[in-house]
């Protein structure tokens, strides 16, 4: 068992995706397929289920990934003790939603890239609701969530900056005129939401329930740019942050409707293993998020 196999491993499993590893490591697709087999065929289990296109962790990969990052993790402290840490090279793992992918993260991506060059990035896009288990997985280093405010025994889980949501139509929707709305003009409306599971969507049906309004007719899509695009179509009232249509709003293809939410409190926060030793590279890159969020909340404080 070489470490170079450990390190293709690791990496395809935070891709699960051969030829992307293949890509990231500078092998050819061939060179990581032969290494993983080769790993399987020394351990006598199989690491990855190959469905169709398709690769998912088997159980024994996941338990093997645990210690395959321990063992790794412990490598990379031993050349961080004795090379220049302005200098980092390695891989970083990071996860999100699809919401903060396009929307938060690009300027932190490039804020840490233009600091660490030689560091390769792998981002994957994951469900809000499973971003906690690649943590506990070993699939992450570091992901950001948004939800309500996190408390956990084996994460570190750390705030960053509350994010507003709104209710956004069409400017020929027959409600973008009005001033002040009641709940019952709501009465006979489609909203676009996202999809049951996810966190804020869940805080969206608490609160009409609150109100005891249960008949609600709704639209469910996986992402915010499906909802925004019904949403300038008139297809029915869009809810979502306003990051994600501060362009729209400014083109005139959106408005805000005057509605607020109560106890509607999501953040955007990033979180880490507890027990992960916390590596040069990822300690930077802690520190760029934090950094370009700064200057989010100072924006929205001007």
């Amino acid at each position: 068992m070489e470490l170079r196999q450990l390190n293709t491993f690791r990496t395809v499993a935070s891709t699960l995706n051969f030829s992307r590893a293949a890509e990231v490591l500078n092998y050819v697709p061939s060179n990581v397929t032969m290494q993983i087999k080769a790993l399987e065929d020394e351990l006598g289990v199989r690491l990855f289920d190959r469905l169709g296109k398709q690769l998912a962790l088997t159980t024994a990969g996941k338990r093997f990934l645990t210690h395959v990052q321990s063992v790794l993790d412990k490598l990379d402290e031993a050349r961080s003790a004795v090379h220049d840490n302005e200098n980092l090279s390695g891989t970083l793992t990071i996860s999100a939603n699809e919401v903060l992918c396009a929307y938060r993260l690009p300027i932190v991506f490039q804020l840490f890239r233009s600091r660490h060059p030689g560091v390769r990035l792998i981002f994957r896009s994951v469900p809000n609701q499973e971003l906690k288990q690649t943590l506990f997985e070993g699939t992450a280093d570091v992901v950001f969530m948004l939800d309500e405010t996190i408390l956990s025994t084996g994460l570190t889980v750390e705030p960053l900056l509350e994010e507003t949501f709104r209710f956004f139509v069409s400017p020929d929707h027959p409600l973008a005129k009005r001033t002040v709305l009641q709940l019952e003009d709501f009465h006979g409306e489609v909203f676009l939401v996202n999809e049951k599971g996810c966190t804020y969507r869940t805080m969206f049906d608490r609160s009409f329930e609150k109100k005891g309004i249960d008949d609600i007719t709704y639209l469910e899509f996986q992402n915010a740019e499906a909802i925004k695009q019904c949403a300038i179509s008139r297809i029915g009232i869009a809810f979502l942050p306003e990051i994600t249509v501060e362009a729209e709003v400014e083109r005139g293809e959106l408005v805000v409707l005057p509605w607020k939410i109560p106890d509607l409190h999501v953040y955007t926060q990033m979180a880490w293993h507890k027990e992960k030793w916390l590596s040069p590279i990822i300690l930077s890159f802690i520190e760029a998020a934090r950094e370009v969020i700064a200057i989010e909340v100072e924006n929205k404080t001007v």
